[in-house]
């Protein structure tokens, strides 16, 4: 079954981490035995493993944040910085779609086409088989805003590609507060909702602060989303989001794809803990509930995040790679899902927001 998975950080893979994702996980694996830091050597995402688990179309993001508080490689000291940085990274994807090894997907008709040769292939392939797939497909998201100098400058980004946009990631970003924090909008993001509205770009409400959360709803009304985010009430923290939030995306339509990071599925789960006791059981719960809100399974999907600065020691253990995210099919066939359910969990819901969003752009 085709997957959508609407959170990876493939070029911070590649760019930061170096990783030639062209090659297997279990290559990289290798190449990484004897470097040092989280995540390293326990990789779950390259290329032929998404190919292999029919990961057919993703939302590849841009990351950078300029906060205040440097962090190397992803916190820059300067605005300038974080841009160049976020350039880079959608150079990458550029370089990929020369090569013939990845279709960037920015309206509908290009999204529509690539589904279609993907189904084809699918169907006439057996699960085991994977070598001559189409290319996998992206859309192109920027987690954190910060990397955007000025909101007058979003229309080149657009240009290039750019179609999905997360205000804010950790910290107090420039645009808005993120995950611990307690700051809404600051002046720079009502004037980018602004642009976003005007382009059409979709508004990404993942890590968000409670106050940024809501004072985005009420500045927008356009169409939003949640890329990877779990269950307050499942797992009770700032960075995921209440039933209430939960209700207030399902009223406009979004939808909400559920992360594969342990400290995101369990209470209390922290990295250096061990995480033999969580599975991907786990993360289905956390589909469900989004369901059980919703009233439908209409607005549950998946954003892994596989591989966003972690590894295997920080997602559920029986996941080898990305291509296991099959095995959520059978987990929700499982917990009383009809095939229809479970197909508009893994694909079909991510398909008809896009769709539907992209059908709607205001005219430029």
């Amino acid at each position: 079954m085709l997957i959508v998975d609407a959170h990876l950080d493939l070029s911070m893979n590649a760019l930061q981490w170096n990783r030639d994702l062209l090659a297997s996980v279990y290559t990289i694996r290798t190449q990484e035995n004897y470097t040092p830091g989280k995540g390293r050597g326990r990789g779950t995402v390259a290329y032929p493993e998404m190919r292999r688990g029919r990961v057919a179309v993703s939302f590849a993001t841009l990351i950078g944040r300029s906060t205040g508080r440097p962090v190397p490689h992803i916190d820059y000291a300067t605005p300038a910085q974080a841009h160049g940085a976020a350039q880079g990274q959608l150079a990458y994807y550029r370089a990929l779609e020369r090569q013939g090894h990845v279709r960037i997907l920015s309206d509908t008709p290009a999204l529509d086409a690539h589904v279609r040769d993907w189904e084809a292939w699918d169907g006439a392939h057996a699960a085991a088989d994977w070598t001559d797939s189409p290319p996998l497909g992206f859309v192109i998201s920027m987690e954190s805003a910060d990397p955007i100098v000025e909101p007058a400058e979003l229309g080149a980004w657009y240009s290039a590609g750019l179609r999905l946009i997360g205000l804010t990631h950790y910290g107090p970003g420039r645009y808005a507060g993120g995950t611990g924090t307690e700051t809404g909008l600051t002046d720079l993001g009502v004037a980018l909702l602004g642009e976003m509205r005007r382009l059409g770009v979709i508004v990404d409400l993942t890590h968000s602060s409670d106050q940024a959360f809501w004072e985005t709803l009420s500045r927008w009304d356009g169409p939003v989303m949640a890329s990877h985010n779990n269950c307050r009430t499942l797992a009770p923290h700032q960075r995921q989001f209440s039933d209430d939030q939960i209700r207030a995306i399902v009223e406009r339509g979004g939808v909400i794809g559920a992360a594969l990071d342990c400290w995101m599925i369990v209470p209390g789960w922290r990295h250096g803990d061990p995480n033999d006791h969580i599975t991907l059981r786990d993360v289905v719960r956390h589909i469900d509930h989004v369901c059980q809100v919703a009233g439908s399974c209409r607005h549950a999907a998946i954003g892994t995040d596989l591989d966003g600065g972690f590894g295997r020691e920080g997602t559920p253990h029986d996941l080898d790679t990305i291509a296991d995210l099959q095995r959520i099919a059978d987990l929700l066939a499982d917990r009383g899902y009809p095939p229809q359910d479970v197909a508009e969990i893994l694909h079909g819901n991510w398909l008809r927001f896009l769709r539907a969003a992209w059908g709607t752009a205001p005219a430029r």
